[in-house]
């Protein structure tokens, strides 16, 4: 397969390149470095940098080589910066990603794979696994600028084929660590505790104690970066071979809250993690835990690194590597 790969300079983006390269496929990734760095760029992959709303340079890009399809990572992620800032990630997240597909489309390129988040589905009362038929309830203006994206695509499947993923809360680090997580404004916890046990911090706030759960914290379904980089891989050849639209949630169907990933670091690297709590952050929800019964039945993949220990473990060694690489 030949893939144009948009935000690979990112953190998924990059570990989705890492998976296509190593199973023999050809990646040309394209990128603006806003929040991506070159750094986390595959050697093997091509690179252009430009912006995906540039119809003109991506034009180009797509008539100059032959792409089987399209997956789409670049985007702004963080939910307290879009409760403060909706208008950019409505514009970034739904209108520029609106106009990439169209310019991809109209060059001949309609097949894709978008990358969207259980962050759509909210906060779920019932204590059950949210799966994909799961009533959708945005908590937050990410999770309505991927919604509003998704609409899109729905209301032009005689245009598009695609398949939506539905991340659930992705961590870790590539196992080789020629990749993994680097931002100046990190807000996912497991990327914050790795910074706190290696000393770029001294502590972790936990955002909220109050949660109608077991301790009081949130609770969150953990995916390994690079297992979710294989559904990639894999649902890219599904898509190829059915030309069928479809929706996936990416779990494991394991719930852990904010006080059980801080246990589990504090059992492997000897209580070197002091927290406080803190008020909840706006747009948070309680409780993320996926269905991946669907998924598993449609394509081949199993996943290699459902582990809590194996994700806090890699992401601490990259936080180890990019920590001495700075000094």
């Amino acid at each position: 397969m030949n893939i144009l790969l948009s935000g690979g300079a990112g953190y998924i983006g990059s570990h989705a390149a890492l998976s296509l390269l190593d199973k023999g496929h050809s990646v040309h990734i394209v990128d603006n470095l806003s929040t991506g760095s070159k750094l986390l760029i595959p050697k093997n992959a091509k690179f252009t940098n430009c912006n995906i709303n540039d119809e003109s340079k991506i034009s180009d890009l797509i008539k100059s080589d032959k792409f089987d399809l399209l997956m789409h990572f670049a985007g702004f992620i963080q939910v307290e910066e879009s409760v403060q800032q909706p208008e950019k990630y409505f514009e970034n997240n739904t209108n520029n990603a609106i106009k990439f597909f169209n310019t991809c489309k109209n060059n001949g390129l309609n097949k894709l794979i978008f990358s969207s988040t259980a962050a759509a589905y909210g906060s779920v009362s019932e204590n059950k696994l949210i799966d994909e038929d799961t009533n959708l309830n945005p908590q937050n203006p990410y999770a309505e600028s991927k919604i509003r994206t998704e609409r899109f695509l729905f209301n032009n499947q005689d245009k598009f084929k695609f398949i939506i993923l539905r991340y659930f809360n992705v961590a870790g680090a590539d196992k080789k660590l020629r990749s993994g997580q680097i931002s100046k404004k990190s807000t996912h916890l497991i990327k914050i505790l790795s910074e706190v046990i290696v000393g770029k911090r001294d502590k972790i706030e936990i955002f909220g104690s109050d949660y109608n759960t077991p301790d009081g914290t949130a609770i969150r379904d953990y995916i390994h970066v690079s297992d979710l980089a294989d559904i990639h891989t894999e649902i890219a050849e599904y898509l190829l071979e059915k030309l069928e639209t479809n929706l996936f949630n990416c779990g494991y169907g394991n719930g852990f809250s904010v006080l059980d990933v801080i246990n589990t670091a504090n059992n492997i690297y000897q209580n070197k993690i002091i927290y406080k709590f803190a008020k909840r952050r706006g747009g948070d929800v309680e409780k993320l835990i996926s269905s991946n019964s669907k998924i598993l039945n449609h394509i081949n993949w199993k996943p290699k690194y459902n582990d809590l220990k194996e994700i806090i473990n890699t992401s601490v060694r990259w936080e180890e590597k990019i920590n001495a690489s700075n000094t």
